[in-house]
């Protein structure tokens, strides 16, 4: 992979990562229409790791709030709505974690089709506009409780699965439950910081164990290339969600399912 290749595909990752429309069917079609290599253990990381400083960069004071809230709650027991928020986010990880130690060989092994990529971008696009469509958008993040905040991390462990996307099924299923959409956006965006964290470290372990030869430029290029593109992409989605719903991102994931099942059955 030269530099040329590792701008476009970390750029393709920055972008893809938080918008809800599957990162992995994006990355299948370089691979596929352009014959590109796989982007490999070693850049997934860096890219991964740009992908985290962006997203915690951007919320960066909830983070604070967060993170003291929740020391504060198991320091001297004193709650709070941070505290509660804090521990909302790390039960509704736990689902996905679990899933990712259990199931993860399997998907690998058996998911990893591009029939089921393009099943899954499509099947969850349609979700995805239908519940944006109908759902109430009354609630705020304030009235999530456990019970709401476990069903959302359920809902991210089925991203698991290839052209799922996470950020498209926790936004799915936040406003399945009645979260407006700028709310359902923000939890979604801080589901995804432990589960980047988590990925990333399982991948960076795989990645010592290995025998891989690291071109560290191209990791750096990969790593800012991400990080840069996802803060924009992040700011520009948190400014408009409101305004333009996920409709727009539901229509582009039918569109982009239907090329990749044009692409596979050539």
């Amino acid at each position: 992979m030269d530099a040329v290749k590792a701008v476009i595909l970390a750029a393709i990752q920055g972008l893809t990562e938080f918008l809800p429309i599957s990162s992995s069917g994006h990355l299948v079609l370089p691979q596929t229409l352009l014959g590109w290599e796989d982007q490999g253990l070693a850049f997934d990381v860096a890219v991964h790791v740009g992908s985290l400083v962006a997203v915690v960069w951007f919320f960066r004071r909830d983070v604070i709030n967060l993170v003291s809230a929740w020391l504060v709650s198991v320091g001297r027991r004193e709650h709070s709505t941070d505290s509660r928020l804090a521990w909302y986010v790390i039960a509704a990880t736990v689902p996905a974690v679990l899933a990712g130690l259990l199931f993860n060989d399997f998907i690998e092994s058996h998911l990893r089709s591009g029939e089921v990529l393009a099943a899954t971008t499509l099947v969850w696009g349609i979700a995805l506009g239908a519940v944006d469509r109908y759902s109430s958008h009354r609630r705020n993040l304030v009235d999530i409780g456990l019970g709401l905040a476990l069903f959302v991390g359920f809902a991210q462990a089925l991203a698991l699965v290839p052209g799922t996307s996470r950020s498209g099924i926790t936004i799915t299923a936040a406003l399945l439950v009645g979260l407006n959409r700028g709310d359902a956006a923000r939890f979604s965006f801080l589901l995804s910081m432990p589960i980047i964290a988590a990925a990333g470290s399982y991948k960076m372990l795989e990645l010592i164990e290995s025998d891989l030869a690291v071109a560290w430029d191209l990791l750096a290029i990969g790593a800012v290339v991400s990080g840069v593109t996802a803060y924009l992409c992040i700011r520009v989605f948190m400014n408009w969600v409101e305004r333009i719903g996920m409709m727009p991102f539901a229509i582009y994931r039918v569109i982009l399912a239907l090329i990749i099942f044009a692409v596979i059955s050539q």
